[in-house]
């Protein structure tokens, strides 16, 4: 039976008045490819954010990897990969030198960042963009730069947050199939998206509305509850003025 990955209890990140993040409270197991959906400002980066060492929260608790997100911080953040929404890389540094560069910061060796540069660089297909500056890079082949970079360390909990945005189709289904070996040898994905295709290719989703989770289950699970056509249509009605939540 696998244990737990990210487990958080009632999570509160404010900013000034606002509210970013209201009373959130969840498990995600070993192994399992969760999705966290809502629509922009709905709060899912700012909980990222917490989960992955980089914001305090106002209130609450909560590990990853069994590490306290209040007093560990710098544990998880050598621990876990994390490929952010908006492109972090140096920009002025090629792919390799990123690569190289992010590896001696997980305190990799020489060998094992050469060896896993190539593996990488095999199942990414970046070997035509890998020593081009990256800031000079099409979105999707930086997309694909920084998961590279994200899982050099090999960790067993990984963070993307809208990691497709402009990545081309094909890579989309290339993204996902390696996101599936990855679980298959137990590394936890929690992942945000806006394509409803790929939340149905996670586990589990939740959805977030104005900071809240207002739900939580399989995809199969949550279409049927609502008696929607598809996920698409759920998402909509959930979230929309006139739907569950805007009653």
């Amino acid at each position: 039976m696998s244990g737990t990955a990210v487990q958080i209890e009632h999570l509160t990140r404010k900013f000034g008045q606002f509210t970013a993040v209201d009373d959130l409270s969840l498990t995600v197991n070993e192994g399992e490819i969760f999705g966290f959906l809502g629509a922009n400002g709905a709060g899912k980066t700012t909980a990222i954010r917490m989960l992955c060492g980089l914001l305090l929260p106002t209130s609450g608790t909560g590990h990853v990897g069994g590490a306290n997100i209040l007093t560990e911080s710098e544990k998880i953040k050598k621990s876990i990969g994390y490929m952010s929404q908006k492109f972090s890389l140096y920009r002025d540094l090629t792919g390799r030198e990123n690569i190289q560069f992010y590896g001696s910061a997980y305190d990799l060796d020489k060998r094992t960042i050469t060896d896993r540069m190539a593996e990488l660089t095999d199942r990414l297909a970046l070997g035509e963009f890998i020593d081009r500056i990256s800031g000079s890079l099409p979105t999707g082949w930086r997309q694909r730069l920084a998961l590279a970079v994200a899982i050099i360390h090999r960790p067993k909990i990984v963070f993307l947050d809208e990691p497709t945005g402009g990545v081309d189709p094909v890579f989309r289904r290339t993204f996902w199939s390696l996101l599936y070996e990855m679980a298959d040898e137990g590394v936890t994905i929690f992942v945000t998206t806006h394509y409803m295709d790929e939340a149905e290719y996670c586990g589990r989703i939740s959805i977030m509305h104005a900071g809240k989770l207002v739900e939580i289950g399989t995809p199969t699970e949550l279409v049927a509850k609502y008696g929607a056509a598809n996920l698409e249509d759920m998402f909509i009605d959930l979230i929309s003025p006139t739907g569950v939540i805007g009653a």
